[in-house]
């Protein structure tokens, strides 16, 4: 099964993606699940499962968000409450495991928001779309060398990218057997990388997102 496992919907501060409008993207690019990973709240995640269900969608959503801690950002996934953000990485990881959630490594390597090699991952993001500069080889040098599980993702933030990363996961199609499935590396994480002009224009709109917001205080 493929899954899209790192999605920000418009319950991220840097996205404007509606729930519907992601998982109906999501079917129509031959997904078989996704998960939502919202900056430090679940709550597009929670949306997202009730949403499939309300229209009856073929896809698999898993809970997840992605948390700030101070070293960088950290994926958590099967996890239906939030992370405070601005912990340490190990503060980070003692909650979600504490909680059931299963701890990936972000775009470890990517400028100013990587944690980087960390004890207690159980698995690394070694595909992301929107790491066009070298990241991925970093990231999957890291998880070889650690023995870790690999996943991939978009990062979507804009409808287009959703599906550009992925990871092809050897389970059943429920969340247990995927988040096993992940914990035991069955996995392969692939793509292609997000065209750098439309990581400009994404930028170029989170720009003019918060001088709105100035302008409105």
């Amino acid at each position: 099964m493929r899954f899209d496992l790192h999605i920000h919907s418009n319950h991220s501060s840097d996205s404007s993606l509606k729930v519907d409008d992601i998982l109906k993207k999501a079917v129509k690019a031959g997904l078989d699940g996704i998960a939502i990973c919202d900056h430090n709240t679940v709550a597009g995640s929670y949306l997202a499962r009730k949403r499939v269900r309300d229209l009856n969608l073929p896809l698999i959503v898993i809970p997840g968000i992605e948390v700030s801690t101070k070293e960088g950002h950290i994926l958590v996934l099967g996890i239906r409450e939030n992370i405070p953000p601005g912990l340490t990485a190990e503060e980070t990881i003692s909650i979600a495991r504490k909680k059931g959630g299963l701890v990936v490594a972000a775009h470890p390597f990517k400028k100013k928001e990587s944690v980087g090699n960390i004890d207690g991952l159980d698995a690394i993001e070694t595909f992301n779309s929107r790491c066009v500069f070298g990241e991925n080889a970093k990231a999957k040098e890291m998880a070889r060398e650690l023995h870790k599980p690999e996943v991939g993702g978009s990062d979507s933030h804009l409808l287009a990218t959703i599906g550009l990363g992925y990871t092809d996961i050897d389970a059943e199609p429920d969340e247990r057997s995927v988040l096993s499935a992940i914990r035991e590396g069955r996995t392969s994480p692939g793509g292609k990388k997000v065209p750098v002009y439309i990581i400009f224009i994404h930028m170029l709109r989170g720009a003019f997102r918060k001088l709105r917001k100035v302008g409105k205080k």
